[in-house]
């Protein structure tokens, strides 16, 4: 009887699945695990996956860039990337990518290319998100994101910054009762007389310039549910600090 994996849990964002193998075969010693945080661009990589169904296939390569964004395919973006030339093509996807010591520094998931096949730009999700994403689908069967509470859009805040010269993230509303409402943001309103008032800007986070609701994700992403954060907002003209506590999306 054919045993088929069992889905524990997905991130949709991160294009990661964890799946359950029930195979029966003898158990073998773990991929060991390496870091990204210092990941150099230059550095010799390979991708090991089975492209075109070619079984155990070998490609070496280079770390060509680091911290690439692409569009995801069920929406969204998939940040902080390894961008390689080692070979992936169609089949290679979920496969690793390994330094030159062994250790894994990534899951191969994307080519960009015009004909379908590998034209050296390649992406890896990160083993650091990896490491960030994999226990939550283990223990809940679904990554919860940190959130502030507040809501944005990327096309109304583009607008609003070339409108406003301002560059920042808009803060279009925020959820009664969230942890942005108890650290007093404020969001955009509407007078009585139908003219529309800006809410807070937030230009940084933990000191860290933003310029789009984009960039803000992708921050968030990279912390915990409970972490305390810094940001930086402008108000009616005067910016100020204010500390709130990540609450789950």
């Amino acid at each position: 009887m054919q045993r088929i994996p069992r889905l524990v849990g997905a991130s949709p964002r991160h294009d990661i699945a964890v799946l359950k193998s029930n195979t029966g075969f003898k158990k073998t010693d773990p991929v060991p695990l390496g870091g990204s945080k210092d990941l150099k661009v230059g550095q010799t990589v390979f991708a090991i996956g089975n492209p075109f169904g070619l079984d155990w296939t070998l490609t070496r390569g280079i770390d060509s860039a680091l911290d690439r964004s692409i569009d995801g395919e069920n929406g969204g973006r998939i940040d902080h990337l390894i961008q390689t030339d080692a070979a992936i093509n169609p089949g290679n996807s979920g496969g690793p990518l390994l330094d030159s010591a062994g250790r894994l520094i990534g899951i191969n998931t994307a080519i960009y290319s015009r004909s379908g096949s590998s034209a050296g730009i390649g992406f890896s999700i990160p083993v650091d998100t990896v490491n960030r994403v994999v226990p939550q689908l283990i223990q809940k069967g679904k990554y919860v994101r940190p959130s502030l509470g507040i809501e944005t859009d990327e096309n109304i805040n583009a607008r609003l910054s070339a409108a406003l010269k301002t560059e920042g993230v808009f803060v279009l509303q925020v959820d009664a009762g969230s942890q942005a409402d108890k650290a007093g943001l404020k969001g955009i309103r509407i007078k009585g007389n139908g003219e529309v008032v800006t809410g807070d800007i937030i230009t940084a986070f933990n000191s860290i310039k933003l310029w789009s609701a984009d960039k803000l994700l992708s921050l968030l992403d990279e912390r915990q549910v409970g972490d305390i954060v810094t940001l930086t907002v402008l108000r009616e003209g005067k910016s100020r600090d204010i500390n709130i506590s990540l609450q789950a999306e």
